[in-house]
Formats: structure tokens, sequence, C-alpha cells
């Protein structure tokens, strides 16, 4: 690949977002390397800003297997969608945060003129996240959809008044059965995200493991379960369930699921890659993100860290 391609993922619905990447695809340009908007970004982006309709296209003159990295203008949905974007591809996504409260994002926009120098230099480490491979199967046991997912692959009532009712099966073996609102499947990455809403165990992403949680159960036996990274996750939606599902996948990506469908969740093959610039503890996120107060905290060296 001789030229280098590199994604710009950004919405025009932000002022600040539409500045910072006509400033990102300049200073791309500046240093040789060649920016990519995806198609809907393109057009949005031209309709504020005409400047951006001599950008490359992605899918169109510029394909997903020739991109060495994605830059991300936003929180954590526009790095879903730009992880949505290079599936399939090698190029890692870097997240530059513009003001949203999120945890997959490297940086915040002050330092974005250095975020991409160092990606010109090739200064960064690519983290390898576990991603979910998601599976629908009807009542014959056929595949009828496949998708995949970074943070989690969701089950839920598709009509506000129903619940539904399910069998939760691990590894091929019935668990238990019960009514519930649904139940959210959730990698390590997305313990953070609809997880930590519904009550799930926060995972360090270090730890390979998947997270079951039950949405308002009605069961004594309806707690999180942390399962083996090599889990086979099956939720089924039993035959006499009164109400209907939906599959959501990261929450862009979904599936009607009637009676007698099964949803059958494991381990992706192909993990999700990040690029990280900074080497940064997962703790001080969580004290970051969620303002956790740490005051009197004297250290292992009896102090303060300088």
């Amino acid at each position: 690949m001789n030229e280098r391609n590199i994604l710009v993922v950004a919405h025009a619905g932000r002022d600040d977002t539409v500045a910072a990447a006509r400033r990102v695809i300049e200073l791309l340009r500046a240093s040789g390397a060649r920016p990519v908007l995806s198609a809907d970004d393109r057009a949005e982006l031209s309709a504020v800003d005409a400047a951006f309709m001599d950008v490359d296209t992605l899918g169109e003159t510029v394909s997903a297997d020739d991109l060495e990295l994605a830059i991300v203008l936003g929180g954590d949905g526009t790095i879903l969608r730009a992880a949505e974007l290079v599936r399939g591809s090698s190029a890692p996504v870097l997240g530059i945060n513009m003001g949203h409260v999120g945890f997959l994002a490297e940086i915040d926009r002050d330092a974005m003129d250095d975020a991409v120098h160092r990606v010109i230099a090739r200064d960064y480490d690519v983290e390898e996240r576990l991603a979910l491979s998601v599976r629908v199967k009807d009542s014959a046991d056929d595949v009828v959809f496949e998708t995949w997912a970074l943070n989690e692959a969701t089950v839920e009532k598709a009509s506000r008044e129903r619940m539904i009712e399910v069998v939760v099966e691990i590894d091929g073996r019935p668990l238990s059965s019960f009514g519930c609102d649904g139940m959210v499947i959730s990698t390590p990455t997305g313990s953070t995200a609809y997880n930590f809403s519904a009550g799930g165990p926060v995972i360090w992403p270090s730890v390979e493991a998947i997270a079951v949680i039950p949405l308002s159960a009605h069961a004594l036996f309806a707690r999180p379960l942390v399962v083996s990274p090599d889990a086979s996750v099956a939720i089924e939606m039993l035959e006499r369930t009164s109400g209907t599902g939906i599959l959501w996948c990261d929450g862009r990506r979904s599936h009607d699921l009637p009676p007698g469908a099964r949803v059958v969740v494991r381990r992706s093959s192909r993990p999700v890659r990040l690029a990280r610039l900074h080497p940064a503890a997962f703790t001080d996120r969580l004290v970051r993100k969620f303002q956790l107060p740490v005051a009197g905290w004297r250290g292992q060296d009896g102090g303060l860290p300088a």
C-alpha cells in the first residue's frame, strides 16, 4: 500500500466537530497522507462546507482493506460507528473525545494536532478488544441473521406492555427460564455501557470474559453472570411467550425475534483494534469519567504520586 489512507469519522451536527474534521484533513494532507470519509459523512459535511466534497470516499475511491487507521471525532457512539465502517479490515480506531462522556476515546480534542502527528509517525500502540459474534436462528434452527458487537448484544421486549419469556443456555446446557424485559450479553468494553446501567459488573478491559445480565427478570435466580470468553451463550424466546422481541447490537444493528427465535452469542474471531497513544490505567479512566471520590488515598509509597 503506497498511499497512506486515513479514515476520518465525524458527523456534521456540531460546529466544533466540523471544524475539527477540517483541521484533521488539513494536517493529514500536509503530511502526505490521504484523508477518506464515509459516503454519509462526506454528504453531511459537504452540505455544511463544500470543501469536504474533494475528500476521497470509503467504498468508492478507497476500500476498507486499504485503510491504515481511522481517526474518530466524537463520543462512544461515533467510535462504534467507526468500528462498523472498518469491520473486516485491520485498521485500528483512534478516538478523539469532542466533549462527550465516554470510555473508548483516547484523548481530548485539545491534543488533536499532536495525535495526528503521532498517527503520521506511527507512534501508537494497538489494543485488541474482545468482540461478539451474534447469530439468530429461527424455530427450525436455521441461521436467519448474523452480525457482531463490540459493546453488547441485547434481547429486548418489542412491546412496552408485554414481557418476554426466555431460556438462558450456557455452553449447550439450559440454565434457567423466566419472564423478563430482556437480556444483555456484554463484553468487557461494554461493561460500562448498557451492562452498567442494568446493574452488571464493571469488567477491566484486560479481563477476557462475557457478562450475561437479565433486565427486570421475574425470577429468584436472575443475577448477572460472568462466563468464559470462549463460552457459547444462547437466549431462546420460548414458544409460549406472549411478547415478541428484538435483538440490538451496540444499539446500531437490529433484528426482530418472534417466539421460537434463538440468539447465539460467542466470542468473535476478529477483535476490534483500538489505537492508543497513552498507556492509561483503566482505574484512572473510571475515576475521571464518573468523578469518583478518591480524597484521602495516600498511595503505596505513603504519598500521592507526583
